[in-house]
């Protein structure tokens, strides 16, 4: 064991702990952060200034324990002035966030060496980076200062799909041999044109490069593909190390500051009856074109639900009234309230009006549904949404909705037969509404993601403590 590596063998570990640029990746990894540290762990949290500015704040348990690190943005021509997550970026200037991501990793070797000098006097060099999906240069700026990495994984359905195998031919990866039969998951294999680089070459430079692996998942939320994952994974000398759900606090915590008492959404959802209500929210990160927008808005109507549309205005639309079809609000009005702004997606799924979640997919939305035991009406869009959906669907928690096997696209009638699936018809709500309270007990289970928080420390002590943790090594230059 080197000089470096030994004052990190003993004592509460330092993580650096180190997102992409998305709320959908910082808020869940905050939320580890936070676990980590409440265990007396120190974690540096790495993201861009404007992303920092915009975090809820750490939890007095885990706050003297938790820094949060900003590091500039670099200036990239054509990206949008205070661009720094993709909540910012509009879609068809996504290669240039690339780039500037790239761009961070001077700015975060700087950081990580000023960390790894000035260690002592109490100070505590880092002893992992923890590092996304995307961060293919982080482990070899971990490398370079004797640091182990960490590579966190997407969800182990989507995995499956990527075929790791020890007999893939040379150069191959389990991220470029995933059939791309999907249309939404064409992208992740085209290089942009501002970085040159697909999203899957840089997972699979992150996976070769890291040293070992860290999911947001366990064997009882996806028990096949997650063992499907860990065997592939042993093959390449990579451990997989579940982090168990990462659920949000059930009452919505601190995701709930700031939310009005008057907030007519809420009132809206308040005088509605028990279980009559359908949410609807397809997220922030891949909106909706026009056309889908209202063909979703007059499946709602077929169905002739309740429902409450937490609706983010399509790109290249600039008036509010002309999201939706023409004398739509009018038409249902009293069963149907359209937000378009922002809501307070936990404490909605916590309410009693609400009978069932059409969702996209991500991993936060269904877990924060199932928190509640709703059932799921899917409607995924992009990457991870479709394999997910279809562990739910497999689950029996819910539907999705009926897609053309051609181009992926949905229209009105099956939209409505979704929702009157999961809704209205009694034989078959029933069987989901079970399952969703089955999943519920799963990710509500605190005591089983805390020990798998334990044991995800216990893990990287262990590497720290026998000296095997820089095992990882630089890929040839001639695959990057």
């Amino acid at each position: 064991m080197d000089a470096g590596s030994k004052s990190s063998s003993s004592g509460p570990l330092h993580l650096v702990i180190f997102p992409w640029l998305a709320f959908g990746h910082l808020l869940p990894y905050l939320e580890l952060a936070e676990r980590v540290a409440s265990r007396g762990h120190r974690v540096s949290f790495v993201s861009t200034p404007r992303n920092i500015a915009r975090l809820p704040p750490v939890r007095p348990a885990a706050a003297a324990h938790v820094d949060l690190v900003a590091l500039p943005l670099p200036r990239v021509d054509g990206l949008p002035d205070g661009a720094e997550c993709t909540n910012d970026v509009p879609s068809g200037k996504f290669d240039l966030l690339w780039k500037a991501f790239d761009a961070l990793a001077a700015p975060f070797a700087e950081f990580l060496d000023a960390a790894c000098r000035d260690a002592g006097d109490g100070e505590r060099r880092p002893d992992w980076i923890i590092a996304d999906t995307f961060h293919h240069w982080t482990p070899l700026v971990a490398l370079q200062h004797k640091v182990p990495c960490a590579m966190l994984l997407p969800s182990a359905s989507m995995m499956v799909g990527w075929a790791i195998r020890s007999s893939e031919p040379a150069g191959a990866s389990m991220f470029e041999v995933l059939g791309a039969k999907n249309a939404g998951w064409t992208c992740l294999f085209v290089a942009d044109a501002a970085s040159g680089m697909s999203i899957a070459k840089r997972c699979s430079l992150a996976m070769e490069r890291c040293t070992v692996a860290a999911m947001r998942s366990c064997p009882e939320w996806e028990p096949e593909a997650f063992q499907q994952v860990a065997a592939g994974l042993k093959k390449k000398n990579k451990p997989l190390i579940p982090l168990g759900l990462v659920s949000p606090s059930p009452d919505g915590g601190r995701r709930r500051a700031g939310m009005s008492a008057d907030n007519s959404t809420m009132r809206w959802l308040d005088a509605q009856p028990a279980k009559s209500v359908v949410f609807v929210a397809l997220g922030s990160e891949v909106p909706l074109r026009l056309e889908q927008v209202h063909e979703l808005a007059l499946g709602l109507e077929l169905a002739g639900t309740r429902f409450l549309w937490a609706l983010r205005k399509p790109a290249g639309v600039d008036a509010a009234d002309d999201v939706l079809p023409p004398g739509y609000r009018e038409r249902t009005n009293g069963h149907g309230h359209v937000a378009m702004g922002w809501v307070p997606q936990i404490a909605i799924l916590a309410h009693a009006a609400v009978g069932a979640f059409l969702t996209h997919c991500g991993r936060n939305s269904l877990v924060e549904g199932l928190m509640f035991g709703n059932p799921l009406i899917m409607l995924p869009i992009f990457t991870d949404q479709g394999p997910n959906a279809r562990l739910m669907e497999g689950n029996k928690v819910g539907l999705q909705v009926r897609r053309d096997d051609t181009d992926g696209s949905f229209d009105r009638h099956g939209v409505a037969a979704a929702v009157r699936a999961v809704m209205v018809e009694e034989e078959t709500r029933r069987v989901f509404v079970a399952n969703a309270l089955r999943m519920q007990k799963i990710v509500t289970d605190k005591e089983l993601h805390e020990r798998y928080i334990d044991e995800f420390i216990q893990q990287l002590v262990s590497h720290v403590a026998d000296g095997s943790s820089n095992i990882a090594t630089p890929v040839p230059s001639s695959s990057s």
